[in-house]
C-alpha cells in the first residue's frame, strides 16, 4: 500500500508518501506546496489544488490520508483552514483514491504513543519510525505522521470499509 499524507494549511501544505508492507514502513518522499499570502484567495486554493494533484500524479499513492482540522481560536483562521482543507479532499477525491481522515489526537497517539507531542516530538519519531537520516520539516513529518497513522490503522478500516469510500475514524462518510 502506497500512502499519501497530507497536513492541510492555506500557506503551507504538507505532504508525505511511503509505503507499507505488513509492519514495514519505507519512506517514498515529502515535502510542502506552498501558496503565495499576497495572491487572491481562490488563486491560492487552485494552487493547493493543483499541488496535491501533482503530488499523486508522481508519486502515484493507493491511499490517502489527512488530518481533520479542528476549531482554532481565531476563527477566521478556522475557515481559511477548512477551505485549504476542502481543497485538498478534492483534489484527493477527484483522483478516486480512498480517503482516510485522522485527528491530530489519533495521529499522535499512532505515532509518539500519546495525544499531547509536541511538533518536535513528531518530527523525532517520524525520523525514527521511516529511519530518515534527518528530520523533515515540521509540515512533511505531520504529513508523514499521518500516514504512518493510516499504514498502522489502515488494514482495519479497510476491512470495515471494502468500498473504499471516505473515513473518518473508522466510519464511512456517505
Amino acid at each position: 500500500m502506497r500512502i499519501l499524507g497530507i497536513d492541510p494549511g492555506l500557506r503551507i501544505t504538507g505532504f508525505g508518501v511511503l509505503e507499507s508492507e505488513g509492519a514495514k514502513l519505507r519512506y517514498v518522499a515529502s515535502g510542502r506546496i506552498t501558496s503565495n499570502e499576497r495572491e487572491p484567495l481562490p488563486t491560492r486554493i487552485a494552487a493547493l489544488f493543483a499541488g496535491i494533484r501533482e503530488v499523486v500524479d508522481t508519486w502515484k499513492p493507493t491511499h490517502a490520508a489527512i488530518e481533520i482540522v479542528f476549531v482554532n481560536v481565531n476563527p477566521q483562521s478556522t475557515l481559511l483552514l477548512g477551505q485549504a482543507r476542502g481543497a485538498a479532499l478534492s483534489a484527493l477525491t477527484a483522483t478516486g483514491l480512498p480517503v482516510a481522515e485522522y485527528t491530530a489526537l489519533q495521529v499522535k497517539k499512532a505515532v509518539v504513543g500519546h495525544g499531547k507531542a509536541n511538533k518536535e516530538q513528531v518530527q523525532y519519531m517520524v525520523t525514527r519510525l521511516l529511519s530518515l537520516a534527518a528530520a523533515p520539516g515540521a509540515d512533511a513529518a505531520d504529513a508523514l505522521a499521518c500516514a504512518i497513522c493510516h499504514a498502522h490503522a489502515g488494514r482495519t478500516l479497510l476491512t470495515l470499509n471494502p468500498g473504499g469510500r471516505r473515513m473518518r475514524g473508522g466510519r464511512s462518510i456517505a
